[in-house]
């Protein structure tokens, strides 16, 4: 018997036509989106999403879903009232123990800030902790919002023992920054700090302070400083924008 005209069944030859799959509507939308947040500068304007919806022939869901997805990225940026741009490159800070003005200044940036709030609050037993100082214990609370080049960038709530640094207050005002307040006035300079970053989302009042959106990811850091004896001095809250802001730490193998 020949096998002449019969087929062979050899099921690991390989195939002699490759079938492209499809790709949705929502891969090819996103792909575009990024090709512009590659190939134009920052500020330039994306297109309306009821065009975008007509070009690719989606939903204008879609296409919100899409946008969002770049702006928590940091790729786009979206202006209330105005609509959504091309974003600016995120700013990158070196972890390390530097005061806001320094590590802006050290990337070319004109830092300033602003303060929202100032005043005085009762330690609770956390906080106490913290400051080591007792419970219900006078402490400053100092809440600024902290630009680079105009742009806001954050909101920094730092803690301070008010017995510790009497009249801080006061000498903030002529002081530009709070470390070289508490260096030039009370000889304190901070010499080590344990430093946590966590995740979180914009509350309304943060989203209005930092102009982005409500529930945008925030970035949380948490610093807890001493002096050179080991002594507390300040306990800071940090939120920054994720769409604008990232950390970079240079790590060693312990030997």
């Amino acid at each position: 018997m020949t096998t002449e005209g019969v087929q062979q069944d050899d099921s690991n030859a390989a195939p002699t036509a490759v079938v492209s799959a499809r790709v949705p509507k929502y891969y090819r939308l996103k792909r575009h989106l990024l090709e512009i947040t590659r190939t134009q500068a920052p500020g330039t304007p994306v297109p309306p999403e009821r065009t975008l919806a007509l070009e690719f022939e989606t939903s204008r869901t879609t296409v919100r879903q899409a946008l969002q997805e770049l702006v928590v990225e940091g790729r786009l940026e979206r202006i209330q009232g105005k609509g959504t741009f091309v974003a600016k490159p995120k700013v990158s800070q070196a972890l390390q123990l530097t005061s806001y003005t320094e590590d802006m200044r050290a990337q070319g940036l004109e830092p300033t800030s602003r303060l929202l709030e100032v005043g005085y609050i009762s330690a609770d037993d956390r906080l106490a902790g913290l400051l080591d100082i007792r419970p219900g214990g006078r402490v400053l609370r100092i809440e600024r919002l902290r630009l680079a080049n105009g742009d806001p960038m954050a909101i920094e709530t730092a803690h301070l023992s008010a017995k510790r640094f009497p009249a801080l207050r006061r000498n903030l005002v002529k002081h530009s920054s709070l470390y070289a307040a508490l260096a030039e006035v009370y000889g304190v300079a901070v010499a080590e700090a344990e430093e946590t970053i966590e995740t979180s989302l914009a509350t309304p009042r943060e989203a209005g302070q930092l102009g982005t959106d409500v529930g945008l990811p925030m970035l949380l850091l948490s610093r807890h400083s001493f002096d050179d004896r080991g002594e507390p001095v300040e306990w800071v809250r940090s939120v920054y924008r994720g769409d604008r802001y990232k950390f970079t730490a240079r790590l060693r193998r312990p030997n």
